[in-house]
């Protein structure tokens, strides 16, 4: 079986060389993401010198891009797409996996690393190739993903970007035993949950760490039923390239909003596996997430436009019908749908013109997808 494992870092990956790819008796190959050519490049490089690996920082990426559209200036409109200095980028990484097709592709953050006793590779591809499970429904449509964690304290903890209103927060699950095979899984974490900066500073993180942590796991594979929603986190996912089309990480850092990439993303994809009759799981492989010290009001600041956003966002989504046969063909549908709701549902201009600028990165995304598949 063949592995992209896709990061995007200007940090030195120790985390990764952690991993063991090298003798794990399977073929990986790592992207680097980066926007750094100095020592830190040259550090990852010995790391990583046992490994294929690639990276691509701003140079790197702009050469892609001309190497595909031999028009400069369509190469710098597709470009585009792309933030920097965000985590974001990974996007990048996403084409160049479309292009070389792997059987899984891996999407780790730097500062994850490896739970003993458990194969982050041999764990992914078991919860998106095997039919085992129990599928999880919810009447407020969405599904805690920390609530699959074991956690240090009893009170009901939620994950970034799940959303505030009461409906989607009461936790009234229902449970069925269904396997099913997957197109994403997401592991979860030891160590610091991912939790958004309001929860982390209720609980005393002024470093950006409260005292919340997760022991472990309650189920090794979680499936998120159809209709059912859950805050996708980027920091330990693999999914088969066939979503890419559909899996454009949204462009952040811009306009005051950052640190929703994954989450819409996440649900713009719900919306269409469940369109397309696929399923996403929850589960291991666990990580251990060692979070590093970050300054949580800077990290307040990045979510504050974006927690309005999040709470009618999704609810679009959930409405509409789409439609189409593929994943390119389903995306393609959401965006026409969403250049129609965004302006209804959003009267306050910031906000409506963040969204709309994201729907036209994601109509480009296509476009480039389409051109070099």
């Amino acid at each position: 079986m063949y592995f992209f494992v896709v990061i995007a870092s200007v940090n030195v990956l120790n985390n990764i060389k952690s991993f063991n790819f090298d003798f794990l008796n399977e073929n990986v190959k790592v992207i680097v993401i980066d926007e750094n050519e100095g020592p830190i490049r040259r550090r990852n490089e010995e790391l990583l010198s046992k490994l294929p690996h690639e990276f691509y920082g701003v140079k790197e990426r702009q050469e892609w891009f001309r190497d595909r559209f031999r028009s400069t200036s369509t190469a710098m409109k597709y470009l585009q797409v792309i933030p920097e200095k965000c985590h974001a980028e990974t996007s990048f990484g996403f084409l160049v996996a479309y292009e070389e097709q792997p059987d899984i592709v891996i999407e780790l953050d730097d500062d994850v690393f490896p739970v003993e006793g458990m194969n982050i590779l041999e764990g992914h591809s078991t919860n998106i190739f095997s039919e085992n499970g129990v599928l999880v429904s919810s009447k407020g449509c969405w599904y805690n993903t920390i609530e699959n964690l074991q956690l240090n304290m009893n009170e009901r903890i939620f994950a970034r970007g799940h959303p505030y209103s009461p409906d989607t927060r009461k936790e009234d699950y229902i449970w069925r035993e269904k396997g099913e095979k997957c197109v994403l899984n997401m592991g979860l974490w030891c160590g610091h949950p991912d939790l958004d900066a309001l929860t982390i500073l209720y609980h005393g993180g002024l470093d950006g760490r409260c005292n919340i942590a997760s022991l472990g796991i309650k189920r090794s594979k979680v499936i998120i039923d159809k209709g059912t929603y859950f805050a996708l986190c980027s920091m330990n996912t693999a999914f088969i390239p066939e979503i890419i089309p559909a899996f454009y990480q949204l462009y952040m850092n811009f306009m005051g909003v950052d640190r929703f990439d994954d989450i819409w993303s996440g649900i713009f994809l719900k919306k269409v596996v469940d369109h397309l009759g696929d399923f996403a799981s929850i589960g291991i492989p666990l990580v251990f997430h060692d979070k590093r010290p970050r300054d949580v009001f800077r990290d307040l600041r990045k979510e504050m436009n974006g927690l309005v956003i999040n709470e009618r966002l999704w609810k679009i989504v959930n409405k509409i019908e789409i439609c189409g046969g593929t994943y390119w063909d389903a995306y393609n549908s959401l965006i026409e749908r969403l250049r129609v709701e965004v302006p209804k549902t959003f009267s306050e201009i910031q906000s409506r013109k963040f969204l709309e600028k994201q729907i036209e990165k994601m109509n480009l995304w296509l476009e480039i997808i389409d051109r070099i598949r």
